[in-house]
């Protein structure tokens, strides 16, 4: 009597030994996909129920993966998956800054008030250009493979990660003046 998938019967015979390559590197995926999704979602909560959902639907249809490019292959899944939640829910939904304060990244000896500053610039970008930036500055893939994740021209990658340096600049910037006044 089997309630579930029995890895010794898949090794005996079946499709993959157990456990196998397919899900230990999606297990190591983990980590990036977590930041991700929180990046997408602006939210822990919402943030790990897209990662199960992605990790779920990448689970399910590991016959259709060619073996090409894993970790593209599953952002790729995340990013429709987000799309099409955005759709069902008819736009954007916002998150108090309050629930956003267990993204995962090293302490550093930096000004708190700056990383709040980062915080708020970040959560205020398009969505479609806050996806780009993450990919490339965080997560370090190359503009084709955001372009090839996000299914869009290669262009349209760089003015997207453009835009959204420009205004994570400006928005930055723009409370560090300090006005002085001549001497008379």
């Amino acid at each position: 009597m089997s309630h579930g998938p029995d890895w010794t019967d898949r090794a005996a015979g079946g499709t993959s030994p157990a456990p196998d390559a397919f899900e230990t590197q999606v297990l190591a995926l983990l980590p990036s996909l977590r930041r991700y999704s929180r990046s997408l979602t602006r939210s822990d909560i919402d943030g790990e129920d897209l990662l199960q959902d992605c990790v779920e639907k990448v689970l399910m249809r590991r016959g259709q993966w060619r073996g090409l490019n894993l970790r593209g292959w599953v952002l790729t899944i995340m990013t429709n998956l987000y799309r099409n939640g955005l759709r069902q829910r008819g736009g954007r939904t916002f998150v108090d800054l309050d629930d956003s304060t267990d993204l995962p990244s090293p302490e550093i000896d930096a000004d708190p008030l700056e990383r709040s500053r980062l915080e708020i610039a970040l959560n205020t970008l398009p969505e479609e250009n806050r996806a780009v930036l993450m990919l490339i500055v965080v997560e370090g893939y190359s503009y084709q493979d955001v372009a090839t994740m996000l299914d869009i021209p290669i262009g349209t990658v760089m003015s997207r990660l453009s835009r959204a340096r420009k205004r994570l600049s400006d928005l930055m910037n723009s409370d560090n003046v300090v006005t002085l006044r001549r001497p008379k």
